[in-house]
């Protein structure tokens, strides 16, 4: 059984590390930019996002590794970092199972006014939430997805600004406001800690139990918290449908990204060359308890090729995809995106 240390232990010693270590890029992670999971069926996928969470499905486009199947990226009107989550349909995926290793529960902002209305939407729509006990004095409302994601909504004071969606299912009043969390499970978590107060700038805010509350050094905009769950005796986590595949940072631009590649390998990370997501670029490297880490540029954004008003309207795929596209409509399965009744 690993031993915890008080949050004075923590902080203290952080702080010292990060001193000793400088950080000369004199750069810190602000946030989450996404956070991307395995489904199955892409049409129970977009029933349950957009239809019940009515979130906004801004782009509709395909897994660039896999063109064969669909990459669908939900959040706000915008599509603002912070916002988005996305999937990969793999219809013929089995069913993952919880774990270390592996990001537990992914968690969105709601008002606390909105408690309420959740829990009858939830239950006027037949899916299965409850309200678990309270999380350092704010309210949550726990559920999962068709595939078995774990997510919660938490109604908390703070909320970011994000862009209402005015076509969403949900009243703007009650809608989603980006990303409150994710909660990591870890066998042991001290040297992811170490990660985000070293090197990302995190700062330990809250403990209990075997729950440490990290947030990002920005006062403002969604995903600013990460929970690290020191899980020890917990098996470790299968990837597949149903779970999250990794989570992403924001960097604010290409030159930011590059110091911190640099940064993450003179750490000894082993970290994927830049990679051209079209709508963002980005580096991968696993966390010290195995999660998949990325960073991700904010720009270009999701209106590169597309306006605002026609997000999702059409299957949008690279450049170098294009030349395929007729073989790659007939592949994939017809969907139809839910609209507001």
């Amino acid at each position: 059984m690993l031993l915890r240390r008080s949050e004075s232990d923590f902080s203290r010693n952080f702080i010292r590390g990060r001193a000793k270590n400088g950080v000369s890029m004199n750069l810190s992670i602000t946030g989450l930019h996404h956070v991307t999971a395995i489904a199955s069926d892409p049409q129970r996928n977009l029933d349950f996002y957009v239809g019940l969470l009515g979130l906004r499905l801004v782009k509709r486009t395909v897994n660039f590794d896999d063109p064969a199947s669909y990459h669908f990226y939900f959040g706000d009107a915008g599509g603002t970092p912070g916002t988005i989550l996305t999937f990969f349909p793999w219809p013929s995926a089995q069913r993952g199972h919880r774990g270390v290793g592996q990001i537990e529960a992914t968690a969105f902002v709601i008002s606390p006014d909105s408690v309420g209305y959740w829990l009858g939407r939830f239950k006027e729509q037949h899916a299965i939430a409850e309200k678990i006990s309270a999380r350092f004095g704010e309210e949550v409302i726990r559920f999962t997805d068709p595939d078995g994601l774990l997510l919660e909504l938490v109604a908390s004071s703070s909320i970011a600004q994000v862009e209402s969606w005015a076509a969403s299912t949900v009243p703007a009043e009650h809608s989603l406001h980006g990303f409150h969390s994710v909660s990591a499970a870890l066998e042991g978590y001290e040297r992811t800690a170490q990660l985000l107060t070293e090197s990302f700038g995190y700062r330990l805010v809250k403990e209990s139990g075997n729950r440490f509350r990290f947030a990002a050094p920005s006062q403002s905009g969604p995903g600013r918290i990460v929970d690290l769950l020191c899980m020890p005796d917990r098996r470790e986590g299968h990837v597949s449908a149903g779970s999250v595949h990794h989570i992403a940072f924001r960097a604010k631009d290409d030159d930011e990204q590059l110091q911190w590649r640099e940064h993450l390998v003179e750490l000894g990370y082993s970290v994927t060359p830049v990679i051209d997501r079209i709508y963002f670029h980005s580096i991968y490297f696993r966390e010290p308890g195995g999660i998949l880490f990325e960073i991700a540029t904010e720009p270009p954004g999701f209106t590169l090729d597309e306006s605002i008003e026609d997000l999702s309207s059409k299957l949008r795929l690279p450049p170098w995809l294009e030349p395929s596209r007729s073989d790659i409509e007939q592949v994939l399965p017809p969907i139809n995106i839910p609209a507001k009744q």
